[in-house]
């Protein structure tokens, strides 16, 4: 079993190299260590799951508004929130071969499992942010740092964008972007690395008007109902309480979402009631009123939060391995990625029967041309229609259209003319539509 599991691991890290999803940074001088680029297909793939999260919990409802704030703030924000002071985890080293290892995930009564024989010294906090400076000089005073999540900002810009946008409490504030941390020990592919995309929201209420409990629960009905959208598979998610003394600091309930990879069962989204801890910091750190006015009763409030945060990059793979299929054909294996059709990162791909056959090709063209404004397209002539199905399949494409000679009236059959073939990739079906029909055969298919 565990082979098999690994097995799978190395099946979705070979399909992402070989199909342009996600491969090695840095690659032509030799890597950064866990260190990923987004090819072509992993870049639209990624958007279409951030694109789908933004509507989702932000487009979709009138108590939410955006933000896109600045990766480094002031470092004060830091100081203000605990991170500087609470943000790390335990590291320790092997003493022999000086490998480095997270302290709460090894038996340190056992030598090291990297060299067999080292003995482990004593753990050490190792603070995750990842320092940079300011200005032309790396002294303390320029000291800055790239920001290990996106919610402080929402914190720090309560008052302003409650203003801004009028809205009254209870309403979220959401944002997406860049976030980094100096991980110990890296590693899984993009399940834990040092540069990631988060996509949070802080959830802000009055505590004296709703319960806590009741909106933890709705978001937690609300994260598993977009995990189920977006085509993750529900028997291997798991609700984890994390029990008191192994919350972050400022957290009174969370759980986590693990999923059941092919490594473990780990992490892939967290929620958190943050309570009125981060405005209560900043408030106090700054000197500056974050209080919400209540309209109703002329009084200021200090809100209380709950947090949904979710890791774009550890979506992807929960997508990725929920979505990937072997199905045993009598000569073959068919690997199809079986992505909800929203997120597919090619929506239609188009070609010609024949590569060698101008007619063909210039048909298939003009219908490309048609229909790239409205869904994503691709252009395909490389190789036999067979392996162009095969390579479509692969990373996840729902429909292939193909032009033959039937379509431009050079078959035997005269009443297909103005028709092409239209393959779905979940049943192989096949079924002829009229040129004139595809716009809105595809529009009611997405």
């Amino acid at each position: 079993m565990a082979e098999e599991k690994n097995d799978l691991m190395e099946k979705i890290v070979s399909l992402c190299k070989r199909r342009g999803f996600v491969f090695s940074g840095s690659d032509i001088y030799g890597g950064l260590a866990n260190s990923w680029d987004f090819g072509p297909y992993g870049a639209q793939l990624k958007k279409n799951i951030k694109d789908h999260w933004w509507k989702f919990f932000v487009e979709s409802r009138d108590d939410m508004v955006g933000l896109d704030a600045a990766v480094i703030m002031n470092p004060k924000v830091w100081e203000a929130s605990g991170h500087t002071g609470n943000f790390s985890d335990p590291l320790t080293e092997c003493g022999s071969c000086h490998t480095r290892f997270r302290a709460d995930q090894i038996d340190m009564s056992q030598p090291c499992t990297h060299c067999g024989k080292g003995k482990l010294v004593e753990p050490k906090n190792f603070n995750l942010m990842l320092k940079t400076f300011l200005g032309p000089t790396e002294e303390t005073a320029d000291v800055a740092y790239l920001r290990p999540e996106t919610a402080q900002a929402m914190f720090i810009d309560f008052v302003t964008v409650q203003q801004t946008s009028r809205k009254r409490l209870p309403f979220g504030i959401a944002q997406m972007g860049k976030a980094f941390r100096n991980e110990i020990t890296p590693g899984n592919f993009i399940f834990r690395t040092r540069e990631f995309d988060l996509m949070e929201f802080e959830y802000f209420f009055n505590p004296k008007k709703s319960n806590w409990e009741d909106l933890f629960e709705n978001w937690k009905q609300a994260i598993e109902e977009w995990m189920k959208a977006v085509g993750i598979d529900m028997e291997r998610v798991k609700a984890v309480e994390i029990p008191d003394g192994e919350r972050a600091h400022y957290s009174k309930r969370t759980i986590d979402f693990e999923f059941l990879y092919p490594f473990g069962q780990k992490e892939l989204f967290g929620l958190a009631y943050r309570t009125d801890y981060d405005l209560a910091q900043h408030e106090k750190a700054s000197g500056q009123e974050l209080r919400y006015l209540d309209p109703e009763t002329n009084e200021k409030v200090l809100p209380h939060v709950i947090e949904p945060a979710f890791g774009a990059d550890r979506a992807m793979l929960a997508i990725l391995l929920s979505s990937y299929v072997e199905e045993k054909g009598d000569e073959e294996i068919r690997v199809v990625l079986k992505l909800p059709k929203k997120l597919a990162p090619v929506k239609v791909a188009v070609f010609p029967l024949m590569k060698n056959k101008p007619e063909l090709v210039a048909k298939a063209k003009e219908i490309f041309d048609t229909l790239k404004g409205d869904f994503t397209c691709e252009f395909d002539d490389n190789g036999n229609v067979g392996k162009r199905y095969r390579r479509q399949d692969e990373i996840g494409t729902p429909y292939c259209v193909t032009v033959d000679f039937d379509t431009i009236g050079a078959g035997e059959d005269k009443s297909l003319e103005g028709t092409v073939t239209v393959r779905d990739r979940d049943t192989m079906q096949q079924e002829r539509v009229p040129i004139e029909r595809l716009k809105g055969f595809f529009a009611e298919k997405f």
